[in-house]
């Protein structure tokens, strides 16, 4: 053999060895996720912390971003989240469907393949100009203690579009009174398109009235609606008394920002001075609010600090259309729920709310007179001293899906949903 021979055969040798490497460095670079439970699981919202993703692929510099891809080699859309204003990305989500018991191998790299998006969640806070025009986005907002709601008799338009922040997906949305009543109310939705941004811009368009996209479709009244929170507060010598968050007493409220899609958005609520009994004697309460594509619900995480002594968080389904509420036991979750023909649009609407098994204390109905708080199924949770209580909300819509048209898919429904709530997804 040649000196020229002996030449190409090593940079064979070499190139055979950089790529055999490079082959196995590539094999160990995945993330592996098994989805527990006997169920299929769609639009499951997976979440990666920059400390995990860097023991897979090394310290990332700044802004430095990552790709994954599929069980089947397509590059998958991922939302990158700074949460600590920091200017660097904290979490890295995606959603991926899962069969039942399904474990699936990704491959993980450092790279930026650009993705088109398709947006799925939003969340919007705009206040209102005086030209009666509404502005950008903004980012944070706070109104003073006893804010009243608007008088349509007296202006066509709130200060806030639709009266405070409004979030959704491409399936359902929401919105909460940024005012005194802080009742959530629900957005049937019969498209996948954003639409807080626009409705309600025009008060010539009645969003109470059936449109191309959907409508208002709760009543609430003094109810707590959607999922609006209270405080059960045992007083000495008399029967427990249940607060409202809200009235003259819930102090400040504050809104922030934390991410705006297109996978998912976060906000938080925040109320840093609630005098809950009116003896002086302030608490706080923190609402952190989550909403991903895909899903009928929003997630709520809420921390209460001062509280009255043995208080609990309570949470309510409006029941002003309903006949009556049950409750669903499966494994360690727990679900509150009414089925009826209860949307303003006279059609079936299925409403839960969900916690785990160590975050069910109870249920309860207020009265239908004579109180602060009416016409509402109730759902006691414990207040943690270290950490969230955490519950998610439903609205199941007739006209945005087809298996809530009856009770019985419905539950269907709800009971796999409440197979997943408390099977968190495994990923090494």
């Amino acid at each position: 053999m040649n000196s020229e021979s002996k030449i190409r055969m090593s940079l064979l040798l070499v190139c055979s060895i950089m790529i055999t490497s490079y082959s196995a460095s590539a094999q160990n670079k995945v993330i592996t996720i098994k989805n527990p439970s006997k169920i299929n699981r769609d639009n499951e919202l997976v979440i990666l912390k920059r400390t995990f993703i860097e023991k897979k692929v090394g310290i990332l510099s700044g802004e430095e971003r990552i790709s994954i891809r599929s069980a089947k080699g397509s590059p998958l859309f991922i939302q990158f989240d700074d949460l600590n204003d920091d200017g660097n990305w904290d979490e890295a989500a995606f959603l991926y469907s899962f069969k039942a018991q399904e474990r699936v191998v990704l491959p993980i790299s450092k790279s930026d393949i650009q993705i088109k998006p398709i947006i799925k969640a939003h969340v919007r806070q705009r206040i209102k100009n005086a030209n009666d025009s509404f502005g950008l986005l903004v980012y944070a907002d706070s109104v003073q203690a006893g804010q009243p709601n608007t008088d349509f008799t007296k202006q066509a338009l709130p200060s806030r579009l639709t009266e405070g922040p409004a979030w959704e997906n491409d399936k359902v949305g929401f919105r909460i009174y940024m005012d005194v009543r802080n009742i959530k109310d629900i957005w049937g939705k019969t498209t996948s398109e954003m639409m807080m941004d626009t409705v309600g811009v025009d008060p010539k368009v009645i969003y109470h009235h059936l449109d191309k996209w959907g409508m208002d479709i709760l009543a609430v009244g003094k109810s707590l609606g959607a999922g609006s929170l209270a405080l059960k507060v045992p007083v000495a010598g008399k029967a427990d008394t249940l607060v409202r968050l809200g009235g003259q007493n819930m102090g400040k409220m504050v809104y922030k920002m934390i991410v705006d899609g297109p996978i998912r958005a976060v906000f938080a609520l925040s109320y840093p001075e609630w005098n809950v009994l009116g003896d002086g004697k302030l608490a706080s309460l923190t609402e952190q609010i989550s909403i991903w594509g895909g899903q009928y619900f929003y997630q709520s995480q809420v921390t209460v600090k001062n509280a009255p002594k043995g208080a609990e968080l309570v949470s309510g389904i409006v029941n002003l259309k309903s006949k009556k509420s049950a409750l669903l036991s499966y494994g360690n979750t727990r679900a509150l729920y009414t089925f009826d023909t209860q949307s303003e649009n006279k059609d079936h609407l299925g409403m839960a709310l969900m916690v785990s098994k160590t975050n069910f204390l109870g249920t309860a109905q207020t009265p239908n007179a004579g109180s602060d708080i009416l016409n509402t199924y109730t759902l006691q949770m414990p207040i943690h001293l270290k950490a969230a209580t955490t519950y998610r909300f439903y609205s199941a819509w007739e006209r945005s899906d087809s298996r809530f048209k009856t009770l019985d898919s419905f539950k269907k429904y709800l009971s796999d949903e409440a197979a997943s709530f408390n099977a968190a997804l495994v990923i090494k």
